[in-house]
């Protein structure tokens, strides 16, 4: 995702945001805090599934619908987690939900039988962001869902640390904003 926009004469430079989480990063794609909505269009659902979710059939628009039902939930309970709040009972019922139906079954490649269907659905892999999740908004792992330390930046992301010390959103964007204020300070 680019956040910021390029200076007059300047090619984008990408900056890619790693939340850590699929889900947190699905909770990304419908809009969230200062990034702006980009789900408005089943063939955008197929794009960003796709790049995650190789093989998957097409969305439909009531595939479109659920993405942006479970990725509201998921926003908010990004929010709530990172905050130290309690979760609301109706975003817990979403992710449940989306859980509860089947998701997309692990294959051997190499084998010259298939079982089962040749591609997945969109919702299967709604139900496992939703799984995922479950496991990333759970007692063990709230606790690792934060904000970015950065005063100018409300990204939210899971520390994947195996210190559980992580604390700015991109140690490219944030983190090096930081430390070059702290050396600025310092000298």
């Amino acid at each position: 995702m680019t956040l910021d926009p390029p200076a007059s004469g300047q090619v984008a430079q990408r900056w890619w945001f790693d939340s850590g989480s699929i889900a947190l990063d699905f909770a990304y794609v419908g809009g969230f805090g200062d990034i702006p909505e980009s789900l408005t269009s089943a063939a955008e659902l197929d794009e960003w599934l796709a790049n995650r979710f190789p093989g998957l059939d097409a969305a439909s628009d009531r595939g479109l619908i659920d993405g942006k039902a479970l990725q509201a939930a998921l926003a908010r309970l990004a929010r709530a987690a990172s905050a130290g709040e309690s979760a609301t009972a109706e975003d817990v019922d979403v992710v449940n939900l989306f859980a509860a139906t089947p998701d997309i079954p692990p294959a051997l490649e190499g084998g010259s039988r298939q079982a089962g269907r040749s591609r997945a659905r969109v919702g299967q892999a709604f139900s496992a962001m939703a799984r995922e999740a479950i496991a990333v908004f759970g007692p063990e792992g709230a606790e690792r869902v934060r904000s970015c330390a950065a005063d100018d930046c409300d990204l939210i992301f899971y520390d994947e640390s195996r210190s559980n010390n992580r604390r700015w959103c991109s140690m490219q964007r944030c983190g090096n904003r930081a430390k070059v204020r702290a050396h600025r300070s310092r000298a």
